[in-house]
């Protein structure tokens, strides 16, 4: 498969799966902007099979993205992969996360994938805005990574020290949108530039 067509697939591998995590999270009986995004898909939940499904498509966009992007390649990977790590180790009820919640060791394995993934994609996103010869693709890159890097700051402070409540839930759905945003974004200038990087 070509390039151009592996940054295709991926753009609408995510926009498919961030569609289903979408919509697990509004069809929830609980209001669409509180607590974690991921406790759509903690057992017992209406549509966790919807989102864990549509996480599991992400992850495979993220990979078809890696195979299109030679320089980010191996992090998109492994980001990957911890995605459908997320996907595979779902949490329990609410996502209880330390130090204000008992949590469970799948809480802890399914959260540590979720934050390092994200963590790796920030630097995806670094190696890719360095190698973009397409100007579309560093200025889409630059934008991405200004919001990431103090949206992320902010989120994990807020877990830390107020734990789960509005304000993490709405940083984490603008966290996720920035990130899906970038992702398709990519993927489309991808495809549709045989040159959009350099050396790829």
């Amino acid at each position: 498969m070509t390039r151009n067509r592996l940054a295709a697939a991926s753009g609408l591998a995510v926009t498919g799966g961030a569609g289903l995590m979408l919509y697990a999270l509004i069809a929830a009986p609980e209001p669409w902007w509180q607590g974690y995004v991921s406790e759509a898909g903690a057992a017992g939940h209406p549509y966790a099979m919807v989102y864990r499904l549509g996480l599991v498509l992400l992850a495979a966009g993220v990979a078809l993205l890696g195979r299109a992007l030679r320089r980010a390649r191996l992090l998109l990977l492994v980001a990957a992969v911890l995605a459908g790590t997320s996907s595979a180790v779902p949490c329990t009820d609410r996502c209880p996360l330390p130090p204000y919640e008992p949590t469970t060791p799948a809480d802890l394995v399914h959260t540590g994938a979720s934050i390092l993934g994200m963590a790796v994609l920030a630097g995806a996103m670094a190696l890719t805005w360095k190698a973009a010869a397409r100007p579309a693709i560093r200025r889409l890159t630059a934008a991405a990574l200004t919001l990431t890097l103090p949206l992320s700051a902010v989120f994990g402070l807020t877990m830390l020290l107020a734990g789960r409540g509005t304000t993490g839930a709405l940083l984490e759905r603008i966290l996720l949108v920035v990130a899906v945003s970038w992702l398709v974004g990519t993927a489309l200038l991808t495809a549709s530039d045989r040159t959009a990087l350099d050396g790829a």
